[in-house]
């Protein structure tokens, strides 16, 4: 079994009809659940969601084809959305392409911003390219990875091995991510037990995991 993750470029004709919005309201939108149902001809999703939730929740209130749209506050700068929308022939097309014998999406799908969409599927070699071929003219595609599935969840802390994961911990008890920072590096390797060099790099592992987590890589 093999996997690949695959960034999107959606045509105008596939992306959220908002106009006339100064900024993007929306960061990083994560869609961790979705039912389609072709017989009320809705589409229903939910997502964990990065960014304006005042700005979303406006523009969402402004759209006819939104029938319900429900918001619960994580933070300051993060929400869980459910959405409730008619089901644009668009929406049933790009969602139709993943309607591949063989083929899973992993979720979460991932949107930073409207036009640009990040995907994990798996399945055998014959699926993985039969969902290449099924994308609909101008959509961009771009294979970022294949590989055997062999990776955690795709989790911030399912990237990192326990000693890391336990290095992040110490490191935001003593305050090294504080800011301004109240914690040395010093303080670190002294709770961990090692140079200040190995939490170093234990630290610096970490950092890089989750930026590219954060960012699909």
């Amino acid at each position: 079994m093999r996997s690949a993750d695959l960034t999107l470029r959606l045509p105008p004709s596939m992306q959220m009809p908002v106009a006339n919005v100064p900024a993007e309201p929306t960061f990083r939108e994560e869609v961790l659940s979705w039912e389609i149902d072709p017989e009320a001809e809705t589409i229903r999703f939910l997502s964990l969601v990065v960014g304006d939730h005042e700005g979303l929740a406006e523009i969402a209130a402004d759209l006819e084809m939104v029938r319900r749209y429900d918001i619960t506050r994580v933070d300051d700068d993060s929400f869980y959305g459910y959405v409730e929308m008619d089901l644009r022939e668009a929406d049933a097309t790009f969602m139709g392409s993943f309607d591949v014998p063989g083929l899973v999406i992993v979720p979460p799908i991932v949107y930073t911003g409207r036009k640009t969409v990040h995907v994990t599927v798996l399945g055998e070699p014959d699926a993985l390219s039969g969902v290449l071929e099924a994308f609909p003219e101008g959509v961009g595609v771009e294979v970022e990875r294949v590989s055997d599935h062999q990776r955690k969840a795709e989790t911030l802390a399912g990237r990192l091995t326990a000693r890391q994961f336990e290095a992040m911990e110490v490191a935001r008890s003593v305050g090294y991510y504080d800011v301004p920072r109240s914690g040395s590096l010093a303080d670190v390797a002294a709770e961990l037990e090692c140079s200040e060099s190995a939490a170093s790099t234990l630290l610096r592992t970490v950092e890089s995991e989750l930026v590219d987590a954060a960012l699909r890589r």
